[in-house]
């Protein structure tokens, strides 16, 4: 540790812990990520990453998440007691690509890799995690939190200004800060879920093999992260004793023989846990590559109370079905750092802190209901088919109820669907903000063309100023100069009849929008002046006319200037 103190402990560090920590570290806020378990996690663990979530990590600049990552296989599903195909199926809905969407394909990529990935991208802001460090307990004042580490038996005390807890459902965090975690318990399925390797005769490796019911069965995913020979598998049982058999692989091995009639040989089980459906809730360890699970559907009142904030598995569990959690979990933690960033900088008041809790708390409610509504389906129909559904790729998630979003168009009064459809022809404060290629950069040349990607990052509010020319935009730009460069930047974008000759302009990027698609992705009109500020998050924080607009909104959001 330097003799510095970090402003931030971050506590746990699965995929929630690191993306807050990283998008800390990218926002210059030096952070202190501890984790209880001596050794990294292993297991594919939850494995969907849905379109926002790849969007996510293209603003933290992670490109190898999408990069490693693979397509979800067709399903095959089996005759009873045959290898004899009966049905094949799309595990998730087709989405033709737009310019609006570069990544509208989901993937799948272990947690164990993705966990990797993410270390390697603190390492260059010289941030490791604390391999176990486990938090004992804190206390929190009006000026910071104290915390108590422990560490191969020696106590340490450490002194820091904010704290998060990713620490997992059964994690200290949460029940020290007295949240409550409301839901029910249940017992509606019984599954054990692993890593294995074995060879199976007639199991094509580009199928996710289903054998059995929703209800009774077995299923093969394969993933080469495990090896050339390398399954994911779940065991689905409501009459099984799960804990037995997590225990042993002799059984496992024999439940998934008498389940698939082929000659099957079994190399290694490489990792496994035990759990019954709706969610998941770490409750012992067995030796290093056993973990144990019940199931409940629940979630906190609150996320954070003073200085200490709670994220992912901490404030959130339910049903597997959907595949929502960790996604859901990740972008916990980059609502919560770019908005803890600003503060800890001074740039902003504590009070956008609450904004928090006020923005997850309307996301989370309604996608614990759908998880839960598609659980039921599937028991019932003993089918998956309503996990296929675009609601699941997250992209029409949206803060339009939010204090701190602004919308100088946008009808008041409607009732909140903080987990909406994506509505392409149709965008508000608070939407999700859409891409836009083909931009060819004023004074640049031809070959230098962007879109409105890459220019989104977690520690810039992004100002889109939609105008007919840099004369009617000048204005607009004038005002943005009283707030700080290093978190508010511009962008002029000009229709396609424009001129890609350089003028003198203080915007920090002039585009023309050669093709169209940026003032079709933001419903800007021709020869309109339209203003757009996007959030650090990727979120559309306001739509205004001009100036006023402008500054009406970064007063919700920056100290007065």
């Amino acid at each position: 540790m330097n003799s510095t103190r970090p402003p931030v402990l971050v506590v746990g560090a699965g995929p929630a812990g690191l993306v807050a920590a990283l998008t800390l570290l990218q926002n210059g806020i030096p952070v202190r990520i501890i984790d209880k378990d001596p050794n990294p996690r292993i297991g594919q663990r939850g494995p969907g990453i849905w379109p926002r979530s790849f969007e996510l990590f293209n603003f933290l600049n992670v490109p190898e998440v999408n990069e490693l990552a693979k397509p979800f296989p067709t399903i095959r599903s089996y005759k009873h007691g045959t290898m004899e195909f009966a049905t094949e199926s799309l595990t998730t809905q087709h989405v033709e690509p737009t310019p609006t969407i570069p990544f509208h394909v989901p993937k799948l990529i272990g947690q164990q890799l993705l966990d990797v990935i993410l270390r390697r991208h603190l390492e260059k802001f010289s941030c490791s995690v604390e391999m176990g460090t486990e938090l004992r307990s804190f206390e929190q004042s009006d000026e910071g939190v104290t915390a108590v580490l422990s560490k191969s038996g020696i106590l340490e005390t450490f002194n820091t200004k904010w704290m998060i807890g990713a620490d997992g459902a059964r994690g200290i965090v949460r029940k020290q800060l007295g949240l409550t975690f409301l839901g029910e318990t249940r017992d509606d399925i019984r599954m054990v879920m692993g890593d294995i390797r074995l060879h199976g005769v007639g199991l094509d490796r580009e199928y996710w093999h289903r054998f059995g019911t929703f209800k009774r069965g077995v299923s093969l995913r394969p993933t080469d992260e495990i090896g050339e020979d390398g399954w994911q598998f779940v065991i689905i049982d409501n009459d099984l004793d799960t804990t037995k058999v997590a225990q042993s692989e002799e059984l496992i091995f024999e439940i998934i023989a008498s389940a698939i009639p082929t000659e099957i040989t079994f190399k290694k089980l490489v990792w496994v846990s035990e759990f019954s459906v709706s969610y998941l809730v770490a409750w012992m360890r067995f030796q290093c590559s056993f973990v144990y699970f019940r199931a409940n559907i629940r979630m906190v009142n609150k996320f954070s109370e003073g200085r200490v904030f709670v994220a992912g598995d901490a404030a959130h569990v339910h049903s597997p079905t959907g595949g929502q959690g960790l996604n859901s979990s990740i972008q916990d933690a980059f609502n919560l750092g770019w908005k803890l960033a600003l503060v800890e900088k001074g740039l902003a008041d504590k009070s956008l802190l609450e904004t928090y809790n006020a923005e997850r708390l309307p996301v989370i409610s309604e996608m614990l209901e759908m998880t839960t509504t598609i659980l039921h389906q599937a028991l019932k129909t003993d089918s998956m088919t309503a996990a296929r559904t675009p609601i699941l790729f997250m992209l029409g998630i949206n803060y339009r109820f939010s204090d701190i979003v602004l919308d100088e168009f946008a009808i008041p009064g409607k009732p909140i669907n903080a987990y909406g459809v994506l509505d392409e022809e149709h965008l508000e404060a608070g939407d999700r903000a859409p891409d836009a290629p083909n931009l060819v950069q004023v004074g640049a040349g031809e070959s230098d063309v962007k879109t409105l990607f890459s220019l989104y990052r977690p520690w810039y509010h992004t100002v889109l100023v939609f105008a007919p020319s840099h004369a009617d935009a000048a204005p607009i730009l004038g005002a943005l100069e009283a707030y700080d460069t290093s978190v508010v930047r511009s962008a002029v974008v000009l229709p396609s009849s424009a001129s890609v000759t350089p003028v003198a302009s203080p915007a920090d990027f002039g585009f023309v929008d050669r093709e169209g698609y940026a003032c079709s992705a933001y419903t800007v009109e021709a020869g309109q002046t339209r203003v757009f500020v996007i959030r650090p998050d990727g979120v559309i924080g306001a739509i205004v006319h001009g100036t006023e607009g402008v500054k009406k909104y970064f007063s919700g959001i920056f100290l007065d200037v």
